[in-house]
């Protein structure tokens, strides 16, 4: 089964990413086709409400310049889709926000997510995870998805690159969300 997860952060090989490689560590071994989608640090569109999604059912948003329509289709192919964000100042990245605007008009109206596995993944230095957490979980429960918990919050201690190799706990909620999302998805095929 495919799971696709959408880095929200500009750095391509950061600590998102190396949460969203930790979850798809039990993922692989057990069979499934994982692939991490850059959306940060990419020039993006957030939603202009031009209604266009709830008229026009293609799967697709009406701004068509970014990446985001990518990410959208990426997604609705995918049996699981996991979303990382680095938490700046308490809340999601810019490109996230775009994401979760965009996809969350145009995947809701068609359901295009209905039934999927969702699931969030965000480092900080400190604090502020949990809003971040919270809006990516919101976006997956609006469009009807399945939420699969962990050991903890899905969250990582981690600032410079490379910080998240050393929490060790943070390791272990990712590595049990992965087992947890390949159970789920075992059990939903």
């Amino acid at each position: 089964m495919k799971v696709i997860g959408i880095n929200g952060s500009p750095s391509k090989d950061g600590n998102t990413v190396g949460m969203m490689r930790t979850v798809f560590k039990p993922l692989e071994a057990a069979g499934h086709e994982c692939e991490v989608f850059n959306i940060g640090g990419k020039a993006v569109h957030g939603c202009t409400n031009c209604g266009w999604c709830k008229t026009n059912h293609e799967g697709r948003c009406a701004l068509d310049d970014d990446c985001i329509n990518e990410a959208i289709a990426k997604m609705a192919a995918a049996d699981a889709v996991i979303i990382g964000s680095p938490t700046y100042f308490a809340s999601l990245t810019t490109e996230t926000k775009a994401l979760v605007d965009r996809a969350g008009r145009v995947c809701r109206g068609q359901g295009l997510l209905k039934h999927k596995i969702g699931a969030a993944v965000t480092p900080a230095r400190r604090a502020g995870t949990l809003n971040v957490f919270q809006s990516i979980n919101n976006f997956f429960l609006v469009q009807e998805m399945i939420v699969p918990g962990s050991s903890y919050w899905n969250v990582g201690m981690a600032a410079a690159p490379g910080d998240f190799e050393n929490d060790a706990e943070g390791q272990g909620i990712m590595k049990t969300l992965g087992e947890n999302i390949s159970w789920l998805l075992e059990k939903l095929n």
